[in-house]
């Protein structure tokens, strides 16, 4: 299974704390975005790890349909040899021996739909991963930003930090639809 994506910002939110019951107002306002910025990430994150769990799952189901493909393509082949020796002997072949090389041909072209289908969605779980991952970057940063801006009181820095957070909010709502 993947590594879950963590974002490392307790000791960010511990330090605004402080500041937002020192100074009251501004700093207080930047700890309850951040906080909820935060609580977005964590979404995020789970989700984004998740995506990055089933795409690969559908990944090994859809090798192992290849594999199964390969096992009966095999088969289909020896068969197929066997009945070609059979003809050129000037030999009847078996009836039941016609009708399995149907059967394997059949069971081959279901087989590879299938493999085709876990193939597709496992790139789509991996693009919804991908997506999740830029959120989970963009609201690591937006905190940052923030926890930059209550402690040199900047304020600028706090508004790029909600922009941030809005791109990771755009990021969230793509990569979960």
């Amino acid at each position: 299974m993947s590594e879950e994506i963590e974002v490392p910002t307790e000791h960010l939110h511990e330090a605004m704390h402080e500041k937002a019951h020192e100074e009251g107002g501004f700093s207080l306002q930047v700890a309850l975005t951040s906080a909820l910025i935060a609580a977005l990430a964590a979404v995020c994150a789970l989700f984004s790890s998740s995506f990055a769990d089933e795409a690969m799952m559908s990944r090994v189901k859809a090798s192992d349909q290849w594999a199964y493909y390969q096992a009966k393509s095999i088969k289909a082949s020896v068969l197929s040899s066997k009945l070609d020796l059979l003809a050129s002997l000037k030999h009847k072949p078996d009836d039941k021996d016609l009708a399995k090389v149907d059967e394997y041909k059949k069971d081959m072209e279901e087989i590879t739909k299938e493999a085709k289908n876990l193939e597709q969605e496992s790139e789509e779980y991996a693009r919804r991963n991908a997506l999740l991952a830029k959120g989970v970057t963009l609201f690591q940063v937006a905190i940052a930003l923030s926890a930059i801006a209550v402690l040199t009181k900047r304020r600028f820095l706090w508004g790029g930090g909600l922009l941030l957070g809005i791109g990771g909010t755009v990021f969230l709502f793509l990569g979960l639809h």
